[in-house]
């Protein structure tokens, strides 16, 4: 049996209805997943030995929704929508839930954030949403509980350039840091970026690799100044002008 609080007005008394407040069982029929759930790729390994837990043991811990106040006695996920899914699948009608009114798409971004649950697409889009919303990067990183560097850098993942775009999409480089540093390079040096994604071989781009491309590109703008040429020229500019000493004596 689940724990379940309910809240009675006289008005609900006379209608015959109640409006529960806490943890009860819902009809998962009366459940859907909030379509701005920061969350959208869920391992479909770890769904599927959910999925059987679920079918043996039934679901241990209530996922979270609201109300849905487009659809009267309906109900949106706050959090929880793995096992929702899950519970589906393994074919049950009803799921435990925890009915918090007082939930925000930052709540879930934070959950999702402490349990490492969120891809970096995942959480730039959160911060794109927030951004166009009209909140600063500052107010987001209070929101969150993040450094400001840290929305600048995920952020940053909304306007790659094409190829960069491409370079994340395939996996080959999903580092935010990474792909930070690689976009500034790419505003100053477009052309060797290119090049150097088209015929570098790693599989996997890494922040390691960036700092070395980085620090390659500094040596190939920096003047060469230590030539053997330059060393037998400053040589004899120094011999040229250095004093006639036995001229002083005279």
């Amino acid at each position: 049996k689940h724990a379940m609080t309910m809240k009675v007005t006289k008005k609900d008394k006379k209608k015959g209805h109640i409006a529960p407040i806490g943890a009860t069982e819902i009809d998962i029929s009366l459940i859907s997943e909030d379509i701005h759930q920061p969350r959208k790729e869920f391992n479909q390994e770890t769904l599927r030995e959910l999925t059987e837990t679920i079918k043996l043991r039934g679901v241990k811990s209530p996922i979270s929704v609201r109300p849905d106040l487009d659809k009267p006695g309906a109900y949106i996920i706050n959090h929880g929508a793995r096992r929702y899914r899950a519970s589906i699948k393994a074919g049950l009608t009803k799921i435990p839930a925890f009915i918090d009114t007082d939930y925000s798409e930052a709540d879930q971004v934070i959950e999702n954030l402490q349990r490492d649950d969120l891809t970096s697409r995942e959480i730039a889009d959160f911060i794109g949403r927030q951004l166009a919303g009209g909140k600063t990067k500052s107010e987001i990183a209070r929101l969150i509980g993040k450094t400001n560097p840290y929305i600048t850098m995920h952020a940053a993942l909304l306007d790659l350039p094409d190829p960069l775009g491409e370079v994340y999409r395939s996996g080959r480089c999903t580092d935010v840091t990474a792909l930070y540093d690689l976009t500034r390079l790419y505003k100053a040096n477009k052309e060797e970026v290119i090049t150097w994604l088209a015929l570098s071989t790693q599989e996997e781009i890494s922040r390691l690799d960036v700092y070395q491309f980085s620090q390659f590109l500094k040596l190939k703008k920096t003047p060469q100044s230590n030539s053997a040429d330059d060393r037998v020229s400053n040589a004899e500019g120094k011999s040229n002008t250095a004093p006639d000493n036995n001229n002083d004596q005279k």
